[in-house]
């Protein structure tokens, strides 16, 4: 009997030990989803710009905000961090750690425009040199309220907040996202201009020290002038705070798809590599001392430069910059040539692909500057 016991006992555990590992073997790994942090401007003592009539910037950027994180969350890919729900006083350096704690894949900010004038419209900024005094004007507004943090001098001492040199000096620490940070920048503001109609001020570079705090790509969205009479109006509504917010929304779920969606899984479904067909023969164009490629995509996830991972193109090339890597079709200083490549990778489903340029030691330069 004794002996009988025994052996049910040991087949039940040896039953329970073939299902959970049968489990395990049949059950794929969650998916790592896609993070974005989402910054609410000012607040707490910080009000931001002042408004003659309604609600001041910092209530209008939560507003947005909220509405913009709640959008987003009905993406199930999609994971939403706040560096704040409410009215309290965020340093600007802390919104920054926030996202690098959480290693986000965007940072957004949201913000409110000023002028002495009835200016209006809305711009998107990344970081970069301020390309003229309108865009330093804008950021040292931004910027200023790091006098309103404790142990600002020392916290900031490698800024000079009114030189026009300014806030991130002269180099552009964050070049390695700055591509993908135009991108992003650019669908925002043609989901204002084509979507809601708003006056589009256009995507420009200015040195934003909230900027400069993440290492992901980041924009900072001006999403109207709180001094214009008319949209002042709006950016206190309701209906328009909610018609900014499902535009940048629109705006993230059309970068993750296009720049994130074949870098979701470690290995991507390949396929036959679609030859693309030039009809009008350019003649060579060589450039010496240049190398041309074809940026794919970038990402945090290291691949293996194989035709299965890029839906059978070959001649896969992989650059690490920062903790973002970046893949590359081709290697050729023709530049006729990698206009072919170019065809071939959007017809092969790479549509946002673009070319850019090396010289030695695969240094990038502007492929504007090495075309002239």
């Amino acid at each position: 009997m004794r002996n009988l016991i025994s052996f049910s006992i040991y087949l039940t555990l040896l039953f329970s030990f073939v299902n959970v590992n049968a489990t395990s073997l049949t059950q794929t790994p969650p998916k790592k989803k896609f993070k974005v942090v989402l910054d609410a401007g000012h607040g707490g003592k910080d009000h931001g710009k002042p408004s003659k009539a309604g609600s001041p910037e910092k209530d209008i950027a939560l507003k947005i905000v909220l509405a913009l994180g709640k959008e987003l969350e009905k993406n199930k890919d999609i994971e939403v961090i706040y560096t704040r729900k409410k009215d309290v006083f965020i340093d600007l350096h802390e919104r920054g750690k926030i996202a690098n704690k959480a290693e986000a894949d965007l940072f957004i900010s949201v913000h409110c425009n000023a002028h002495t004038s009835q200016a209006y419209g809305a711009e998107t900024y990344v970081l970069g040199l301020h390309r003229n005094e309108t865009n330093l004007n804008v950021a040292k507004a931004e910027n200023a309220v790091v006098f309103l943090e404790e142990n600002y001098e020392e916290t900031y001492s490698q800024y000079d907040l009114n030189s026009p040199e300014s806030a991130i000096g002269l180099e552009l620490m964050q070049e390695e996202f700055l591509d993908q940070s135009v991108f992003l920048a650019s669908l925002v503001q043609d989901n204002f201009r084509e979507k809601l109609k708003r006056k589009d001020r256009s995507v420009k570079q200015a040195g934003f020290i909230v900027l400069h705090q993440t290492v992901m790509p980041s924009i900072l969205i001006e999403t109207g002038f709180i001094t214009n009479t008319q949209e002042r109006k709006y950016l206190n509504s309701s209906n328009g705070q909610l018609a900014l917010a499902n535009a940048i929304a629109t705006a993230v779920n059309s970068y993750k798809d296009k720049v994130f969606s074949y870098l979701d899984n470690e290995i991507i479904a390949g396929g036959e590599t679609v030859v693309a067909e030039v009809k009008n023969e350019e003649p060579d164009k060589i450039i010496e001392g240049v190398t041309f490629k074809v940026q794919l995509a970038a990402s945090k996830r290291k691949l293996a430069t194989k035709p299965y991972n890029f839906k059978g193109l070959k001649e896969i090339s992989r650059l690490k910059k920062g903790k973002v890597y970046k893949y590359y079709y081709g290697a050729t200083s023709n530049y006729t040539e990698i206009k072919r490549k170019l065809e071939e990778a959007k017809a092969n489903g790479y549509t946002t692909a673009f070319i850019v340029s090396f010289e030695k030691n695969n240094i990038q330069v502007p492929l504007k500057q090495v075309l002239n």
